[in-house]
Order: C-alpha cells, then structure tokens, then sequence
C-alpha cells in the first residue's frame, strides 16, 4: 500500500495553510509531520481523513480498498479524545468498535495495550487525560485499519505510556501499516521520515 499525495493546497476560512505539498509514504513506514504552530500539521491531517475539503492537488492510495474512501480505511486520532463521559473505559471501546468495525484484537487485550485493563470499569467522567488520551489510542489496536492519522499522539502521556504507544506503532508498521503523525515531540521510532511544514498564511 501507498499513499501518494501532490501538490496538496488546503485552505481553512478563506486562509491559505500550506500549498505544492507532496509526499508518499508506503507500508511500514512513518512520516513524522512537524513544524511550528500554525503550519498546517493538524489541517494536512484533516484532509487525509476527509474531515477537511482539499483545496487543490490529487490524493491516492495503490493497493487500497478500491470502494472505500482514504477515511474509511484509516485511524484519526486527533486532540480531543472522544470518550462519553457517563460510559465505562469498556463500554467506550465497544462503542468504537461497534461504530468503526472490528478485525483488532479483543476488548481486553486492546485495553491491556494501553495500560487500562484494570480500569475497564471505570466512567470515563474518572479518567485523567492521560488515561483518556490512552483509551482513544486503544482504538488503534482493537479495530484493524491500516492507515494511522495521528494528532500529537503522546500529548498528556507520562514516559511508561509513551513507551507503549511507540510498541503499538512499531507492532502496527511491521504488520504491513503506515503511519502519519503530527508531532512536536520524538514518536521513538527509529526510521520515521520527516516532512517539515513552515508556510503559514
């Protein structure tokens, strides 16, 4: 699988965010977006997804599921976690599950992963953003897609927890995956590519 992207223009009220952006990235590899706030490290992400309309430029993925969108065969993660409050740490990850597919490892294993299993219980109203940034990345592991959008994956994560999203990264490329991740901070993945964005508008 490939994911191919040129001359990618993305526009955000009526604001020019990065133009003539090109770059490919191939099962097993990462590409470690950075640059300053404001360079449209969090947009180019959007856009992959389809959460966000491209301005210009063509996006392709070879190798792909022909009658499924880009979107539809990744993982966003993005900054805000989404985790319903009023539902337990497990009742959460069901949801996703329920919401985006299955083909991942099981609840408990996904949890254990990312160090919740002894939280399974737990509302999600209790969870420090730590653990809810950790009960967002679980959906990586218990729902199988091969392309992983990443928004500041390590934000709010303290060193053990950082140590374990790197294995889950490192897990998901040698199994044939590709990884996109917007980040300020080192992914720990030794041979992760980096596409500096600096224009802003």
């Amino acid at each position: 699988m490939k994911l191919i992207a040129d001359k990618l223009q993305c526009r955000r009220g009526g604001r020019l965010v990065f133009a003539d952006l090109s770059f490919a990235i191939a099962s097993g590899e990462a590409l470690a977006v950075t640059g300053r706030n404001g360079a449209g490290k969090s947009s180019l992400l959007r856009v992959i997804a389809g959460l966000v309309r491209l301005a210009g430029g063509t996006l392709g993925l070879e190798a792909g599921e022909a009658d499924r969108s880009i979107g539809e065969q990744a993982h966003y993660v993005g900054h805000q976690d989404a985790a319903k409050p009023s539902l337990s740490v497990r009742e959460n990850l069901k949801f996703w599950c329920a919401y985006l597919g299955s083909g991942g490892a099981p609840l408990d294993q996904a949890l254990d992963a990312v160090g919740l299993g002894e939280l399974d219980h737990l509302p999600a109203a209790y969870l420090s953003a730590g653990q809810k940034r950790r009960l967002s990345l679980a959906r990586l592991v218990a729902v199988k897609r091969p392309i992983w959008l990443l928004d500041e994956p390590t934000s709010a994560l303290d060193a053990p927890s950082q140590d374990r999203l790197a294995g889950i990264m490192r897990a998901h490329l040698a199994d044939g995956g590709l990884i996109l991740a917007a980040t300020h901070a080192p992914l720990g993945l030794a041979n992760a590519r980096e596409l500096a964005l600096g224009q802003t508008a």
